[in-house]
């Protein structure tokens, strides 16, 4: 592979999601804004958020994935993205919706299931000391 070109695993849970050799650049959005990686970047860990991840190959021209939370890793000429989930489209549009509804919505679920575990553990605090009292 030249040296002016990068390759671009993207990992999920149990298996590749995609691996995409010349790959020209790649922009991702982190949790501290949206960053940029050309091939002679100097090599970096970056913390994704979930949003729509761009890529521009020689051949396909740019392309977008929807991917979760993760981390993106750039080695090289080597760049693993590793997310919980990940989307691939050619519309950006239906791609931002696919965001916004499937993987917030998930968010939000993770959030109420946390509140009601947080609920059970204070119960049993409470009742264990009731316990220890007695």
């Amino acid at each position: 592979m030249p040296a002016t070109l990068m390759r671009l695993k993207v990992l999920v849970p149990f298996q590749v999601f995609s691996d995409t050799a010349d790959v020209k650049r790649i922009v991702a959005d982190t949790t501290a804004g949206s960053f940029g990686i050309l091939p002679r970047r100097l090599d970096c860990v970056a913390a994704l958020v979930a949003g729509i991840l761009v890529y521009e190959t020689k051949r396909d021209g740019e392309c977008f994935l929807a991917v979760d939370e993760g981390v993106l890793i750039k080695t090289g000429a080597e760049v693993s993205v590793s997310v919980r989930r990940a989307v691939s489209g050619t519309d950006l549009e239906q791609l931002q919706a696919a965001v916004e509804r499937d993987f917030r919505s998930l968010n939000e679920r993770q959030q109420i299931v946390r509140t009601l575990t947080a609920k059970m553990e204070t119960g049993l605090i409470r009742r264990l000391a009731a316990l220890h009292h007695e």
